[in-house]
């Protein structure tokens, strides 16, 4: 069987396994292998409008409610996305609905044979793999969420006509910098020359303005250029245009805002009933999900100290009559310490669970990270059914920490209802 026949015949789970293991680091930043395969296969430039998805916390959402919002006016959108929490084929997404595994296979073979013997990470072959798909899926408008930082992030190989910056916090820090100021830097690599860039971190470092002088963008910063007017029912949109009277959606506000600043400077027209619609529309798995009630659980990505912040807020908003435990994995690359003093205080009882893999912290390790009592489980699936099996109907369970953990409690649910 020849080397091209082989790439034919495999499966999804095939390619899957055969991309985790041709590249000896799971990260290796920098353009110059993916952008040379980006260029042979002709993808550095897509037939339709670019948006491309940077910051710390908040572009999965993002991404979520701007696909909403242009789906209701009759746009065909694409949405690249990672990590994914069940399938692979979350990642790449059409009009909302996943791709047959068949066509993520085509996309593979391509990538393969125009690679040569060129070396690829994981993520940037199947970033090149989505960005085929997509130059051939006759959409309107793509959603580019960056994976990790954005100057040298694979995503960046594309040309964009909006990039926008959802928010600057610290992680990642042994890739982006140890400071904001340096994280910043390594964000704004998604600006570009003559280009509209949108920041919607509402404290921006200097070297947000900086780096955007430098590049020549178009620099539109949340609080000078645009900004969000908020009642006790709803709020109102300022920037180029004014939306009145848009409803607070599910997702967090201050990234619907900077959302609605990145689709006016697209430059295609919006009409409010649709932008309403698409606002209060908009959903994203592993956001403050509810999986049941009585006792009610909630699964959250939240994994640093930035996004715990904001599940601390959107819990004290939500009412619970009886005791709120957590269910809690990290990754120990993570701030521990900081994600899970965010949230003390709001929880009656903790679940600390060792989460699998070279990465994943030791319930240990999130003990002492935790600096209070709490119990040590082996497993999330272990530590989720301990905190259910002691929680009485008026009770609440919140499972946090990372996509890992999330994603195996949803796993588990998937198999309860099948």
């Amino acid at each position: 069987m020849t080397s091209s026949s082989l790439d034919q015949s495999r499966s999804l789970v095939d390619w899957l396994s055969y991309l985790e293991a041709i590249h000896p680091a799971n990260i290796d930043m920098g353009l110059t292998r993916v952008g040379e395969v980006a260029r042979r296969l002709g993808v550095t430039t897509l037939p339709c409008k670019v948006v491309t998805v940077g910051g710390t916390n908040g572009k999965g959402s993002s991404c979520a409610m701007a696909a909403s919002v242009l789906q209701e006016h009759g746009y065909r959108v694409g949405v690249y996305s990672s990590p994914h929490l069940l399938r692979f084929t979350e990642r790449v997404r059409v009009d909302g609905a996943e791709l047959a595994e068949a066509l993520h296979c085509e996309a593979f073979t391509a990538v393969e044979a125009a690679r040569g013997d060129i070396s690829l990470t994981f993520f940037e072959f199947a970033t090149l793999a989505a960005l085929w798909i997509f130059a051939r899926a006759g959409i309107d408008v793509l959603l580019l969420e960056v994976g990790l930082g954005g100057r040298l992030d694979a995503t960046n190989v594309v040309e964009s006509d909006v990039a926008m910056i959802t928010s600057i916090a610290l992680d990642h820090c042994d890739w982006l910098g140890d400071t904001r100021e340096q994280v910043a830097v390594e964000k704004a690599g998604i600006f570009r020359a003559g280009k509209p860039a949108i920041s919607g971190e509402p404290v921006p470092p200097a070297t947000i303005a900086s780096e955007a002088e430098r590049i020549g963008a178009r620099l539109r910063q949340v609080g000078r250029d645009f900004r969000a007017e908020v009642g006790e029912h709803g709020w109102d949109y300022h920037g180029i245009h004014h939306y009145a009277d848009l409803p607070k959606p599910a997702l967090p506000l201050m990234n619907a805002v900077t959302v609605l600043a990145a689709l006016e400077s697209l430059g295609l027209p919006l009409e409010v009933s649709a932008l309403r619609r698409g606002l209060a529309q908009a959903r994203l798995a592993g956001r403050l999900q509810r999986l049941q009630e009585h006792p009610t659980v909630y699964v959250d990505v939240a994994h640093n100290p930035h996004s715990a912040a904001y599940l601390a807020q959107r819990l004290r908003e939500l009412p619970c009559a009886g005791v709120r435990r957590a269910v809690v994995g990290m990754l120990k690359d993570k701030d521990m310490a900081g994600s899970l003093a965010e949230l003390k205080g709001l929880i009656g009882e903790w679940h600390l669970a060792t989460l699998g893999g070279p990465r994943g912290a030791s319930a240990e390790q999130l003990l002492g990270a935790l600096g209070e009592a709490g119990l040590c489980h082996e497993s999330v699936m272990q530590a989720y059914m301990a905190a259910l099996s002691r929680s009485e109907p008026l009770d609440m369970v919140i499972v946090f920490g990372s996509f890992y953990t999330v994603a195996d409690v949803l796993a588990g649910h998937e198999q309860e209802e099948s």
